[in-house]
């Protein structure tokens, strides 16, 4: 069986299943879940625990072999099985199937993982997981869902604040959830129970953005260039490689051109996309790229690229971040505008 992240409390609340397998993109939503279902399983009586971590040199006999090593007086024991690759090879997977076939009545296993691409979705082991028990995939809120997951977090301390206030934290933190999380704590340790006024927040919020790359092409597809911005000053800042930037835009405006050209020529999008290796989290926001952008502007996207790559190579004039932007806007579905070389 498979859940969503916001299920698990209601569901722990009714039963609790021998198998709980959590995964997925971030670490915070990632660890939450695993500590709800190791205290429902305190509360039912799971008093001791083994904890194993897959890595390289790991004897998958052991997962095997803790569950079957019981204290002659303890009480039932809570398997916390740790893959930090997301990936237990052919050893390992074989391992996880025998004991989802036959799991120990006196122990319940945790399995948590990392994001997992959509391949490895459909690995054998992770369906004999999800069969057997229950499958937990904490999905993090986007840019705009941010405030509405600020205002629960501000909730459980008795807290609450204004839509610029919480927008004001959402922007800061840049969809890094764990900042975001640290951030909130510290409201409730500085300030009293009941609402926060701006100033309060905008003195005690760090700015805590993490840019990234993946960040940077998310906001290519979400076409948001006020986050496009930020997000470009913040590598800027941070000093990360230009090379590694124009691969990481131009790797979407190859995509949104190839798809654009074979929609052109009467095939089908979902092909399209698949031949230009769009999947998964992904889908959804290139979707609306590639209603927003029009097939010229894609042209035009690469166009850029390749005057880019010219001046990171020496051969063209200008600011390569500057262009950046303009390459960003094109991709963004604003209008661009050439400079001279």
């Amino acid at each position: 069986m498979q859940i969503r992240g916001e299920q698990l409390d209601a569901h722990l609340k009714k039963e609790l299943r021998p198998i709980y397998t959590v995964y997925g993109d971030d670490p915070l939503l990632v660890i939450e879940a695993a500590d709800a279902i190791r205290a429902a399983a305190r509360r039912q009586g799971f008093t001791e625990r083994d904890v194993l971590t897959a890595i390289a040199g790991f004897n998958w006999n052991e997962l095997g072999g803790a569950a079957c090593n019981m204290s002659l007086f303890g009480g039932r024991k809570l398997l916390d099985l740790r893959i930090p690759t997301g990936k237990p090879g052919r050893e390992g997977g074989a391992a996880i199937q025998a004991y989802c076939a036959r799991p120990s009545p006196d122990a319940l296993l945790l399995v948590t993982l990392p994001g997992l691409d959509w391949s490895e979705e459909k690995a054998v082991w992770l369906k004999a997981l999800t069969e057997a028990g229950v499958t937990v995939k904490p999905v993090p809120p986007n840019l705009d869902e941010l405030p509405a997951w600020i205002t629960g977090r501000l909730q459980r301390q008795q807290q609450s604040a204004d839509r610029d206030s919480l927008r004001f934290i959402a922007e800061r933190v840049e969809g890094n959830l764990l900042a975001a999380h640290q951030e909130i704590l510290k409201l409730g340790l500085l300030y009293p129970q009941g609402e926060l006024s701006f100033e309060q927040i905008r003195d005690a919020v760090l700015n805590v953005a993490r840019y990234d790359l993946d960040g940077l092409r998310e906001s290519l597809l979400t076409g948001d260039p006020a986050r496009l911005a930020r997000t470009l000053d913040g590598l800027r800042q941070e000093g990360e490689a230009p090379p590694l930037v124009l691969w990481a835009m131009t790797e979407e405006a190859r995509a949104l051109a190839q798809v654009k050209a074979g929609l052109t020529e009467g095939r089908h999008l979902e092909q399209l996309m698949k031949d230009a290796r769009v999947w998964g989290a992904r889908q959804v926001p290139f979707r609306k790229a590639v209603q927003r952008i029009g097939a010229e502007q894609a042209r035009t996207a690469l166009q850029l690229a390749a005057r880019i790559d010219r001046m990171i190579k020496g051969i063209g004039a200008g600011d390569v971040w500057d262009e950046f932007l303009r390459l960003g806007l094109a991709l963004s579905g604003q209008p661009v505008f050439y400079g001279k070389e």
